[in-house]
């Protein structure tokens, strides 16, 4: 694509209306945000239900799902902002990580858009954007954060300084968390997306039905492991195939939901404590998870430990936190080329 020479950017001291595209995996996602904070739409077209009957999210699928629905997306994000395209600032939009050839497709409008309205285009990072809807939910916050992201494929604690720098310090050796609701709901036969259809099952079981085994709790590092705790639950119940009974699924959900949960907890506290922080930020589609928001809110009081935790709107893939992002980049005339590429990997 031709590169523009001259870009329009807005120097006066309007308000600055950002669009922020999100198309890493399965939700096609598009947001305007006024000013960096003010969400003036978020609009989400979820795949869950072309990718239930596959028990996963099935690549080639996904990115064609996107072509049908971005222009169509895009549009009623402007609609519900009340704002006509010319009024765009700048475009923000996920270019890394994730599926490459959903992310090609929001890479693709953004470009389009930025290239035909002569604006600049600003691309950013899938978790940092998730780990900045902490931000965008509480502007108050600032100064070094340990921050956990948890979601259908990652499960990563990081550690954040003053300037917003972030250095990974700890990662899942397998599954990630997500990852293994959704193995579990599939073998139960629960349906997908598993962790919302565990966690609303497990609210009335007990969680003490089985004990299961926390992994890599005395690991000495960060890193986590939920492949384990998913094998146990699948040979336990087949040499116990009662277990299975529905009267049982409550239980053993709320068995295997709080072993997972606790590692999480237990393991971000650590990291609070010996990297000498107060304040923890909790990001990504499990941080909607009930049981997860209430064992750290606890953990946090009994620690004296703040945590963070946004809306679950802005815990699921949403564009809104990519355009807060992408604002933080616009005022400091952070900008990226027309060639962007995109990556299915990343690094801080």
């Amino acid at each position: 694509m031709a590169e523009v020479k001259e870009i329009k950017i807005n120097k006066n001291k309007n308000d600055i209306y950002i669009l922020g595209i999100e198309t890493s995996c399965d939700d096609t996602c598009a947001s305007v945000v006024r000013n960096g904070n003010d969400i003036l739409s978020n609009v989400v077209s979820s795949q869950n239900e072309i990718h239930e009957k596959y028990g996963g999210v099935v690549p080639e699928i996904a990115s064609r799902k996107h072509l049908e629905m971005i222009d169509i997306v895009i549009k009623e994000a402007l609609l519900k902002a009340g704002i006509e395209s010319s009024q765009i600032s700048t475009v923000s939009v996920t270019n890394r990580p994730g599926l490459l050839g959903s992310l090609l497709v929001g890479a693709g409008a953004a470009k389009a858009f930025c290239y035909f309205k002569n604006i600049p285009l600003i691309t950013v990072n899938h978790l940092k954007a998730h780990i900045y809807a902490n931000v965008l939910a509480n502007p108050g916050i600032k100064g070094r954060a340990i921050s956990l992201i948890v979601s259908g494929g990652h499960s990563s604690l990081y550690i954040m300084d003053e300037e917003f720098n972030i250095k990974e310090i700890g990662h899942t050796v397998d599954d990630a968390v997500g990852e293994a609701y959704d193995k579990i709901a599939r073998y139960l036969g629960l349906g997908y997306p598993g962790g919302p259809v565990i966690d609303k099952i497990a609210k009335n079981g007990n969680p003490q039905f089985v004990n299961f085994t926390r992994p890599m709790t005395q690991s000495g590092d960060y890193n986590f492991s939920f492949s384990g705790i998913k094998t146990a639950l699948i040979y336990l119940t087949k040499k116990n195939p009662d277990m299975l009974k529905e009267e049982n699924l409550a239980d053993i959900t709320a068995s295997f939901q709080a072993a997972a949960v606790d590692v999480l907890v237990m393991k971000t506290i650590k990291a609070a404590r010996e990297f000498k922080t107060d304040k923890i930020l909790v990001s990504g589609g499990v941080a909607a998870n009930s049981r997860l928001r209430e064992q750290f809110e606890i953990a946090g009081r009994e620690n004296k430990i703040s945590v963070h935790i946004p809306p679950v709107f802005l815990c699921m893939d949403n564009a809104a936190m990519v355009a807060a992002l992408g604002y933080q980049h616009y005022i400091k005339k952070e900008f990226s080329d027309l060639s962007a590429d995109v990556f299915s990997r990343t690094d801080f």
